[in-house]
């Protein structure tokens, strides 16, 4: 299940985290926004701190790969 973060501009990326990815601590994740180019990855209790970006390509193979860990 995903779900939106607190309200942003429009020229902001829309940044999504998974509902399942705390452990009862709702600053305890990751979230990541989709780009046509990229798909953008960031801390939520950091969020204007470094983001990562992936192809496409990549984060396709990551997010299995990630599951299964």
């Amino acid at each position: 299940m995903m779900r939106r973060t607190s309200t942003q501009a429009d020229s902001e990326p829309v940044w999504f985290k998974s509902s399942y990815s705390s452990n009862g601590n709702e600053g305890d994740c990751v979230e990541v926004a989709t780009a046509p180019d990229a798909v953008h990855v960031r801390d939520s209790k950091n969020a204007q701190g470094s983001r990562l970006a992936f192809t496409s390509d990549s984060w396709t193979r990551f997010v299995p790969y990630a599951a299964g860990r």
